[in-house]
């Protein structure tokens, strides 16, 4: 049998293989052996990148003020505005709707967090709408009724269905809401994102969100993009950081100790507002000096903060224990004596590094 010089090249090259597959050690390195860095150290030195080209960046910023009117008439018309583009576009937003949006109420919802509660949100908008009928009927002799009924205790449904009532002709009066990464974590699952088409739908409000996952599209059908949010796409890359986002998410070669909860919650409540970061203060400060306590009574932190303040109301103190809880700083359990109090999901020691570290 004769055997061509292929096939021999052809055999000597599998014989090499299996010799050296017999030859070789498994090793014995682990991955738990990886010696990791600290995350601090880690977003530390990434924070002191220089930036780039930061004259063109803030050039294109500038250039993106200029469709603020457009932006605000097509709101008006009844659309959706949908940024995508390469870099964060949460400064972009915020800009667009703290100047060109003053007139309206504004309702922020954080999805690269990673948990939201929708019912919570759905309450929100049916307030702020109410408290825009109100203003309108203060200029005009018409009287609008509301349900006596609560809005803490009423269904998804029946909110909705308040919110895309013809209570107010026209399109110059609606509640917008601003959705920072509408494909993140907490809102990219079908449910959600029904159930997100179906706020975008009333005739009352309007959605301006953002997208970064070049997948995000797949989110929607067609009903869903052509008639419940009714998007208006627009392309504004702005080529900066996802600072804020990527604060939730761990990175893959750091670990992650008492020092970064800290850091981590700190930065979150570096973001809120005044009023929010003395009410989480409170808080804080009778955590750590009530160790033994299951947490702080509800009517308690309201009468506290009341007495500084810093709430003028219970549906204010909602407003910002809703934030919390969506930043899964705080949580609710029920007492001994049936009563709910509030915790803070972070370690006492944990807990007075970020006193220590918070400046309020």
């Amino acid at each position: 049998m004769e055997i061509n010089s292929g096939d021999e090249e052809e055999f000597g090259f599998s014989r090499n293989y299996f010799l050296a597959k017999e030859g070789s050690k498994k090793s014995t390195r682990k991955i738990t052996d990886i010696d990791l860095v600290d995350e601090q150290e880690l977003r530390a030195a990434a924070s002191n990148v220089e930036p780039k080209h930061e004259k063109e960046v803030i050039a294109l910023m500038n250039s993106y003020k200029k469709l603020h009117p457009r932006w605000v008439f097509e709101l008006m018309c009844g659309f959706g505005l949908l940024m995508y583009g390469f870099g964060s576009k949460k400064a972009l937003i915020e800009d667009f709707a703290s100047t060109a949006l003053t007139e309206y109420p504004v309702l922020v919802i954080n999805g690269y967090l990673h948990s939201i509660n929708l019912k919570q949100v759905v309450i929100a908008l049916a307030e702020l709408w109410w408290d825009q009928l109100k203003r309108k009927q203060r200029k005009s002799s018409r009287t609008v009724h509301k349900n006596e009924q609560p809005f803490n205790s009423r269904s998804i449904d029946d909110l909705l269905a308040f919110m895309d009532e013809p209570q107010v002709e026209g399109n110059d009066s609606f509640v917008c809401v601003v959705i920072h990464n509408i494909d993140g974590p907490a809102l990219r699952d079908s449910e959600n994102q029904q159930n997100v088409a179906r706020i975008a739908s009333c005739s009352h409000i309007r959605i301006v969100a953002s997208i970064d996952h070049v997948n995000a599209p797949l989110l929607w059908d067609k009903k869903m993009v052509h008639t419940q949010f009714n998007w208006n796409w627009y392309h504004v890359p702005t080529f900066a950081p996802y600072k804020i986002e990527s604060v939730f998410f761990p990175l893959i070669l750091a670990h992650s100790g008492t020092a970064q909860s800290a850091k981590t919650a700190a930065i979150v409540i570096q973001s809120l507002t005044p009023n929010a970061q003395n009410v989480f203060k409170i808080l804080a400060e009778y955590q750590v000096s009530h160790p033994e306590e299951e947490g702080m009574a509800v009517d308690d932190l309201y009468t506290v903060s009341r007495e500084q303040f810093l709430v003028s109301s219970k549906v204010a103190l909602n407003s910002h224990l809703t934030e919390f809880k969506d930043h899964d700083l705080v949580k609710t359990r029920r007492q001994s004596d049936g009563q709910d109090c509030l915790y803070i999901t972070l370690p006492i020691d944990a807990l007075q590094k970020l006193l220590s570290e918070i400046n309020l």
